[in-house]
């Protein structure tokens, strides 16, 4: 299973998962339909399925066009955004199981960006696609969830192996780890992540796929045991912790 990046509206991120032996495509989160179905002319591919993440507009704009121009396709996303998700065909629980282009991927329930969020682990391939719950040295606001939701779905997707390539669905690392500096000034990991992400950026390169290493090791929202984390959120307790560390990056 190939993964191929596509730039869509301001910041986001979809991804193109191509079966090359099948000559299929899949898509996570089309914000928009225009670059995916280019991108489908470009590698020759047949659009058979949507995966959705949650219900934001950013992330289901461009399933209605994917649709008239694929009809038929199956179209996954959360049994808890039933309604919410443009040509909906499949209703996904937690531990569920989608497969394609022979990988088997587990559907994770992750609640806290939205009540409904959902991301996709394929184990076998090593791939996290995470919409708008995990970031690049961040992670989602809480527009329907809790901090205590929030806490839990990431403590979940944290215990994934670290060789995980992890695909958020938008480019905010930048900023995200300007951000978890100020808190953790003795972070030298993050430290020389922070310097490669501003060449790259100055350079207008992506910054995803990051992996779950980098994500332990610089994340402020995964690391409520940082002696350095606890200070600043004046708290112990990891839910507690993540909601202050929550509340400063709202504030940032």
């Amino acid at each position: 299973m190939l993964v191929h990046r596509l730039n869509a509206l301001k910041d986001n991120y979809v991804f193109v998962l191509e079966d090359a032996a099948a000559k299929t495509a899949a898509v996570v989160d089309p914000a928009e339909a225009r670059p995916v179905l280019e991108a489908l002319v470009r590698l020759k591919l047949k659009l058979v399925a949507i995966f959705n993440t949650h219900h934001h507009h950013d992330h289901v704009g461009g399933n209605r066009e994917l649709l008239e121009a694929y009809p038929g396709i199956a179209v996954y996303a959360s049994r808890r955004d039933r309604g919410r998700i443009p040509g909906q065909t499949v209703e996904l629980e937690d531990g569920d199981t989608v497969t394609f282009a022979g990988e088997r991927a587990r559907v994770i329930f992750v609640p806290g960006h939205t009540h409904g969020h959902i991301a996709y682990h394929f184990p076998g391939a090593g791939h996290l696609f995470c919409g708008d719950t995990l970031f690049a040295g961040g992670c989602g606001r809480l527009f329907e969830g809790t901090a205590r939701q929030m806490q839990h779905s990431l403590s979940r997707l944290r215990e994934l192996p670290e060789q995980t390539q992890v695909w958020c669905a938008h480019e905010y690392t930048l900023g995200n780890l300007r951000f978890a500096q100020t808190l953790e000034p003795d972070n030298a990991e993050l430290a020389e992540r922070l310097r490669t992400v501003e060449v790259l950026r100055a350079r207008k390169m992506a910054t995803v796929p990051s992996t779950m290493a980098a994500e332990r090791a610089t994340n402020p929202f995964l690391r409520w045991e940082s002696r350095q984390l606890q200070r600043a959120a004046g708290a112990i307790e990891p839910e507690e912790v993540f909601a202050q560390i929550r509340a400063l990056k709202d504030r940032f």
